[in-house]
Order: structure tokens, then C-alpha cells, then sequence
């Protein structure tokens, strides 16, 4: 199972804000879109990406101010991303290392979706099943 399969299944739909989309903007932003974490880009490019962590970590640190901040003020701005083509599994060690939960996916130099944890922990699950059930009918009809 690879990236492509679990944008096929899910979309590649990304939530992006410009950086000078202020943090109470965001914070509603995620809000309503249900989501975790948000791209921030300019001109095509991508800049940075923010989370719902990122906006806790400034509130702590400066206070309710923060929340009329940029969002390029807290972004992490050193984005990993990954392919199409990388796999579950290589996904699963880069945010597990990383401890991050949202990955970008480039293709071509282009933004083309977005991978959360709760995406590949979805699709892990799904093709274990599907090897167990294929090893059950391989024993059953040994």
C-alpha cells in the first residue's frame, strides 16, 4: 500500500491558509474543517504547515496575543513531505521519528494531498485484515 492508494480512497482535497492568515483564523479553520493541521503556502509554493499543537505551543508561550499572530510566526517552516509512490510503512517511520502527524505530498514539485497518521493507521489496518482473511482462505482450503 502507497501514498497514491490512500489519496484514492480518501482525495486529495488540502486545506492551505496564505501566512498571513492569523492564528484565530486557523484555529476556526480547523475547527470547522474537522482537520488537524493546515498547509500554508504562497504563490504554489509550499511555506510551512501549522497545527492544531503549533497554535497550543504559542498560546502557552505569549498568551491569548498569540492567537492575533501570522501564522508564519509559528509554522514549522522545514516541512517533510513524501511521493505518490512512498509506502505505508515508510510513512509510519518518518512520522513515528519525526513525531509529526500530517505529511504533504509532492509530486512533481506540486502539492497534490495530504497523509495524516489517522490515514495510514486506517489503511494499515484495512490491509492486515485483508492478509489474515487471505491466510485463513489459504489454510481453510489448504
Amino acid at each position: 500500500m502507497n501514498v497514491a492508494a490512500i489519496l484514492k480512497a480518501k482525495g486529495s482535497d488540502v486545506a492551505t491558509v496564505s501566512p498571513q492568515t492569523t492564528l484565530s483564523e486557523v484555529a476556526t479553520f480547523l475547527t470547522e474543517r474537522r482537520i488537524g493541521a493546515v498547509v500554508v503556502m504562497q504563490d504554489r509554493k509550499v511555506l510551512g504547515i501549522v497545527s492544531e499543537r503549533d497554535i497550543v505551543k504559542a498560546v502557552a508561550r505569549t498568551g491569548a496575543q498569540a492567537l492575533g499572530a501570522p501564522v508564519r510566526d509559528v509554522m514549522t517552516s522545514r516541512v517533510v513531505t513524501c511521493g505518490l509512490n512512498d509506502s505505508v510503512d515508510e510513512l509510519m517511520d518518518s512520522m513515528t521519528m519525526g513525531r509529526f502527524r500530517h505529511l504533504p505530498v509532492i509530486e512533481d514539485g506540486e502539492l497534490v494531498g495530504i497523509v495524516s497518521i489517522g490515514d495510514v493507521v486506517k489503511h494499515r489496518i484495512a490491509e492486515t485484515v485483508m492478509e489474515t482473511e487471505a491466510l485463513r482462505l489459504y489454510i481453510a482450503n489448504g
